[in-house]
């Protein structure tokens, strides 16, 4: 299995503290079938800024202590950008980092809010010739309320990502259902465990998978885990045409 979005790079964000904690992360990785994670560590969200360069700096030296340590895992360099307007501008000089040097890079917004200026802004990283991801939509309330933005995003060329621990149910059954709901609809690209941790916020990614076998069939698990090769490698990913979600409120769930 890969691991597009991980924060296991040690002391420079709310992931890992120190390198021993980042070596219990990928000793844990490794347990679990993770052979390969995109370091994804936090930038520009007002609180962490990590720029691409010491990025691949702090991999490279991550990756070095789990050869000698005979730790079975590679980490890839990436960056989890909070979504402001200077993105294009920042990749260009090279501040915000792709995934593993690719066209992809990752979106965040914030928890309880989509910015007015968000379909401009994908569509002109699309024109500038990066793919936009929107990592964790099924955790954002506003997304969650008015899913045909989500959608919209998506029909304009925007992938996604959801948490594993979302599809596992560990955020509750409201956030499980729709995360099950963007898969359904064709809304969501890949499944990433957003691991800060060993302990309150680990990897999950073998129980959302078993999860998406289950709800989704065996074409779309062998589906979700392609696209993480298939993105890593920097090649055009699987994707579905879109469809709305339908709200439906039952016992208080969407």
């Amino acid at each position: 299995m890969i691991d597009i979005h991980c924060h296991i790079l040690p002391g420079i964000d709310d992931g890992a503290k120190t390198m021993e904690d980042s070596l219990d992360m990928a000793k844990t990785a490794a347990q679990q079938g993770i052979k390969t994670i995109v370091a994804t560590p936090h930038h520009c969200n007002g609180k962490y800024d990590n720029y691409k360069q010491d990025i691949i700096t702090r991999t490279n030296e991550l990756n070095e202590r789990l050869s000698k340590e005979g730790i079975p895992l590679t980490v890839l360099p990436g960056q989890e950008s909070r979504i402001h307007g200077d993105m294009i501008e920042g990749l260009q000089k090279g501040e915000v980092a792709p995934l593993n040097d690719t066209k992809y890079v990752f979106v965040e917004f914030p928890s309880n809010q989509v910015p007015r200026y968000t379909k401009q802004l994908l569509f002109d990283m699309q024109v500038a010739g990066y793919t936009p991801i929107i990592v964790h939509p099924e955790r954002n309330s506003k997304l969650i309320e008015h899913p045909t933005m989500l959608f919209e995003f998506v029909q304009r060329g925007a992938l996604t990502q959801v948490t594993a621990a979302s599809l596992a149910g560990k955020f509750g059954k409201k956030i499980q259902k729709f995360s099950n709901q963007l898969v359904e609809a064709n809304l969501t690209h890949f499944i990433a465990s957003d691991a800060h941790n060993t302990t309150t916020r680990g990897f999950a990614l073998n129980e959302a998978y078993q999860e998406l076998q289950e709800q989704h069939g065996n074409e779309a698990y062998y589906m979700f885990l392609e696209n993480t090769q298939l993105l890593v490698d920097g090649q055009n990913v699987n994707r579905m045409e879109p469809e709305m979600i339908k709200k439906k409120k039952f016992l208080g769930l969407f």
